[in-house]
């Protein structure tokens, strides 16, 4: 069925579709991209506690590196990290599962007002 065949209303229906798909790209990437992140965290949680104390250790400040004050304060700070990610994360699984179910919603109605377009008319 080409576009100028279609009802307004499915029309409609497809734009949102499209719209919303794209949506749940963006969230998927960002989960991805929270992931990738926590994933660096927590790798660095671990090297930290396999150093001997007193090793010093450098955190990086935008383009910097500076010596950090204690393996104490990197590790807090590491942790705080990790849980805010995780808090995010969550967060976009939530939104990421909520916009399939809207999708899969979508695309049956969508499938359903196609089919009834498609029968002959009877008179």
């Amino acid at each position: 069925m080409a576009a100028e065949e279609m009802s307004p209303q499915l029309q409609d229906q497809l734009i949102r579709f499209q719209q919303m798909k794209s949506q749940l790209q963006m969230v998927t990437q960002q989960r991805q991209q929270i992931e990738i992140r926590l994933r660096e965290v927590e790798q660095a949680l671990e090297e930290i506690n396999k150093l001997k104390e007193g090793t010093p250790i450098y955190k990086s400040i935008g383009s910097l590196l500076i010596k950090a004050e204690s393996k104490e304060s990197v590790i807090k700070g590491l942790k705080e990290d990790k849980e805010t990610l995780e808090l995010r994360k969550g967060t976009l699984e939530k939104q990421e599962g909520r916009l399939k179910e809207k999708l899969t919603e979508m695309q049956s109605k969508m499938e359903n007002t196609l089919k009834l377009s498609q029968k002959p008319q009877t008179s």
